[in-house]
């Protein structure tokens, strides 16, 4: 028989696979990469048993439980519990504090499957806390190379060939501009968190001398990165990528353009995908139609739609360089250069993908 474990750090390098027994609000509300819901209570069951236990006391609401999940619907869950089990011979069990949950499951487990399942102590939230305190950590103590870059020169390609990076945006489920929404939905800001730390924690185990990020605002589209961290980026050295205008182009058309399309088209099929992205486009620009002003809004809206309407009737997609020019130019390289012009002390290197890839490779290796 296996024993209970305390060792998170393992847990977490191993990717152990988990069987959360949490409700699934709970779990809803933040859980960890992989893990799977196997409740020992649902949402309303668990609720009548919190009421009971804050009018009655702890032995009361035990036996509402056991009233609660009995017959039929305790020998399906049971049932769940022991094929992940059977699947994960070497998976651990928990629920929030490691307590009466985990330990009702634990015993059901053992006595109705006759297979005994180890449980991690302290729960989830003790693994939370564990997991924040991995990047107060790592600001504190792990030093960072910051990736930055006009709009379109490739920050997250060269990211995807840095052993050392961690890909915030890749997280964060979204490229981190007004039109960096993609067709997934971004995770739970908690879910996020967690995941960032485990990435951290995985390659801060692995020896790198320095941890790639690219150069971020604090918020990823809807998610916040942690303070601490974001503060220690602020102030750790720049690398800064190049690429000519002709270029960077082409790579906006691909990854905002092409690649949007793609993932919706993929999601939601031809037509209802295709509506979507165009609908994502349009919300993007308005988004930032403040800071364009109404004539240049304007005037971008209208090659939007030609470019929308000759994607979908043709299949046209070169009509999207005309705005894709026009926002570059006009509105995000002026944003950047100011914010490179800040940032200048801070830049320790400059150059084309291939030379800050080597670069990057070279200053964050083992």
């Amino acid at each position: 028989m296996r024993e209970d474990t305390g060792d998170l750090r393992r847990l977490f390098l191993s990717g152990t696979p988990m069987m959360d027994v949490r409700a699934p609000l709970e779990f809803a509300r933040g859980a960890f990469p992989g893990t799977v819901n196997l409740p020992l209570m649902d949402d309303e069951e668990r609720h009548q048993v919190g009421l009971c236990y804050a009018e009655k006391g702890q032995h009361a609401a035990i036996e509402l439980g056991h009233r609660l999940v009995r017959g039929a619907l305790k020998a399906t869950r049971i049932a769940q519990w022991a094929d992940f089990a059977r699947a994960h011979p070497d998976g651990y069990l928990y629920c929030f504090r490691g307590g009466l949950r985990s330990q009702i499951v634990q015993q059901w487990l053992r006595d109705e499957a006759g297979i005994d399942y180890p449980r991690v102590t302290g729960g989830y939230k003790a693994m939370r806390g564990f997991l924040i305190d991995v990047i107060e950590q790592a600001a504190a103590k792990q030093d960072f190379l910051v990736l930055g870059g006009l709009t379109g020169t490739g920050k997250t390609d060269v990211i995807a060939e840095v052993p050392a990076a961690v890909d915030l945006e890749g997280l964060a489920c979204h490229r981190g501009s007004a039109f960096g929404r993609r067709a997934q939905p971004q995770p739970q800001q908690i879910d996020f968190e967690n995941s960032l730390a485990i990435d951290v924690l995985r390659r801060a185990e692995a020896g790198y001398r320095a941890l790639v990020v690219e150069d971020e605002g604090r918020f990823i589209g809807g998610r916040d990165l942690p303070k601490v961290l974001w503060q220690r980026m602020q102030a750790s050295p720049m690398v800064w990528l190049e690429a000519s205008f002709e270029e960077r182009v082409e790579r906006v058309l691909r990854d905002y353009v092409l690649g949007l399309a793609a993932e919706h088209i993929e999601q939601l099929g031809p037509v209802a995908g295709f509506e979507a992205y165009a609908t994502r486009l349009r919300d993007a620009m308005a988004a930032i139609s403040p800071r364009l002003g109404s004539e240049r809004y304007g005037r971008l809206s209208a090659l939007l739609e030609q470019a929308l309407t000759s994607q979908s009737e043709r299949g046209e997609t070169a009509p999207h360089r005309a705005w894709i020019e026009v926002l570059l130019r006009d509105y995000y390289d002026p944003m950047y250069a100011y914010q490179e012009e800040k940032r200048a002390a801070r830049v320790v290197f400059r150059g084309d993908r291939a030379a800050v890839t080597d670069w990057l490779r070279e200053r964050s290796a083992r």
